[in-house]
């Protein structure tokens, strides 16, 4: 079993997730531009390319754009300023002061 990680480790960088948008973009990007150019083909030909380098540049140009803006976004998505990250932090924690009637332990009463 390997050891818990310590505490307080510090997530991916920003590159790490750039990285990550642009694998999962592509990877759908190229999916779409297989579906897209099996249809296109099918209804207009290969033209003078032939079937494999047209069904190609299909599935190369939607996955390059796919992952290009995935990667961007997710960026953007998880850059945030300290400021913003201490302010949720702080929304997230208990209040100093709470209820009582809402820690208090449920003792049920007896009837005679």
């Amino acid at each position: 079993m390997p050891p818990p990680p310590p505490h307080g480790t510090v997530g991916p960088s920003n590159f790490d997730k750039m990285k990550m948008g642009a694998m999962m973009g592509g990877t759908v990007g190229v999916i779409i531009g297989f579906i897209f150019g099996t249809v296109n083909i099918a209804r207009y030909g290969a033209g003078p390319n032939g079937i494999m380098r047209t069904l190609g540049q299909f599935m190369l140009g939607s996955g390059a754009t796919f992952g290009f803006f995935m990667s961007i976004g997710s960026v953007i998505r998880s850059d945030s300023s300290p400021i913003i990250q201490e302010a949720y932090l702080r929304a997230q924690r208990r209040p100093i002061m709470m209820a009582a009637q809402a820690y208090r332990p449920y003792k049920p009463t007896q009837r005679e």
